[in-house]
């Protein structure tokens, strides 16, 4: 587990005033400004958020704190910003960050070792974990349902998963 966690990207910018499009990654987009300071990935700059309207692609729009050009806003552009993972909510047990899941060690069920979690997906049904295959750049994409994936043990540093056969 990481101690900071990715919670939206900056799209870029939104008008001449230093307006940016922003990607929430939380579950409600809109908590992204709820969490006080964001830094950037390496923790050297630090933002505070405040929404300020919505485009019509999904993406929030907001302004940082200290960024008041489009030059500033556009030099931005990819920006991934963090908080400390205490800041977050905990959650039920059945529900996991994606950052918890990402290198965890897969396993079928007889104790196989499969691969590991590379990236967790999100096409708008349901999240896929993709799994990169032991001793390889290979990876398969498994459903995280219940029935795919029954077991998540974060203390055990391990994922069951039984996949619809042929898939590994």
């Amino acid at each position: 587990m990481t101690d900071r966690v990715c919670i939206a990207a900056l799209a870029g910018a939104f008008g001449v005033r230093g307006e940016m499009r922003l990607k929430s990654f939380t579950s409600n987009p809109e908590d992204v400004a709820a969490y006080g300071s964001v830094s950037n990935e390496d923790g050297s700059k630090h933002f505070t958020i405040t929404l300020t309207g919505q485009t019509t692609k999904g993406a929030l729009v907001v302004r940082l704190s200290d960024i008041a050009t489009k030059e500033q806003a556009d030099a931005l552009r990819g920006t991934r910003l963090y908080v400390e993972r205490d800041r977050l909510p905990d959650l039920p047990d059945d529900e996991f960050y994606h950052a918890d899941l990402i290198g965890r060690e897969v396993f079928d069920t007889g104790g196989a070792a499969l691969g590991h979690i590379k990236s967790v997906l999100n096409h708008g049904a349901s999240d896929i974990l993709e799994v990169q295959l032991n001793g390889g750049s290979a990876t398969v994409l498994l459903p995280f349902t219940q029935e795919v994936v029954p077991t998540v043990d974060l203390k055990a540093n391990r994922i069951i998963a039984d996949p619809p056969e042929g898939v590994f």
